[in-house]
């Protein structure tokens, strides 16, 4: 089997690539996490990797003062969605390709961080999407997103409207977190320790849905990133 690059853009080591690892290796794909505290990804050529993964984070894309990694992340995805190079976003990565898509990013209604299904689309039953279908999802995000232009609408909730978004085959936008381990899911516990108590929600219930759900999501997770990389064009 020919070896394909996946690089893998992190902002913070436990929200890595998770139940998407194993499917992308057995699709030949080698990965390559590029951490932006140590590596800037400024640096990068946004054409060199067969496919581009930008993983969640707890920054916002309009931290760009603050985070200046912000801006030179929203750089590379515009000149690698112009190319229409495959490229998927998860949580921060999807509000990442939409800014870089020129939509705008602004806070939601309320933090969104919880377990429940998506209402999909009528065009989610052509997509990889499908296989989510009734699924808990883990939510962890404040913010959200026009969509895109250009753009195809595939699952919201009733507190987030733009939940998933693609153009055409080879880009994916997720602003849920299909990718969670739950073998791992303490470390989103401990991790966001201060933003569950500042926004009031309980760590057990938290942790007892992940005991519910993680396993069902993993599988699905893993079969939603498999039918995606089938579609894709290089």
């Amino acid at each position: 089997m020919t070896r394909r690059t996946v690089q893998a853009i992190r902002h913070i080591g436990f929200e890595d690539l998770g139940s998407f690892a194993a499917p992308l290796r057995e699709a030949g794909y080698d990965i390559e996490y590029i951490d932006v505290a140590e590596r800037d990804p400024a640096t990068l050529d946004p054409l060199a990797a067969e496919l581009l993964v930008v993983l969640g984070g707890p920054i916002g894309v309009y931290d760009h003062d603050a985070y200046p990694v912000v801006t030179d992340e929203i750089r590379l995805l515009r000149a690698r969605l112009a190319a229409d190079r495959p490229t998927l976003g998860i949580c921060l990565g999807a509000q990442l390709m939409a800014a870089a898509s020129g939509a705008r990013i602004y806070p939601g209604p309320a933090k969104e961080i919880g377990w429940s299904a998506l209402d999909l689309s009528d065009a989610a039953v052509l997509n990889p999407l499908a296989v989510l279908r009734g699924v808990p999802v883990l939510h962890w995000h404040g913010d959200t997103f026009d969509l895109p232009e250009g753009c195809t609408l595939l699952a919201s909730t009733p507190l987030c409207t733009n939940q998933a978004f693609s153009r055409g085959p080879n880009v994916l936008g997720l602003q849920f977190h299909p990718e969670v381990l739950g073998a791992r899911f303490e470390h989103w516990l401990l991790g966001h320790a201060n933003e569950l108590a500042t926004a009031g929600i309980d760590p057990v219930a938290l942790r007892l849905d992940a005991r519910r759900h993680a396993g069902r999501l993993e599988q699905a997770g893993a079969a939603l990133l498999t039918g995606w990389l089938s579609r894709l064009t290089r």
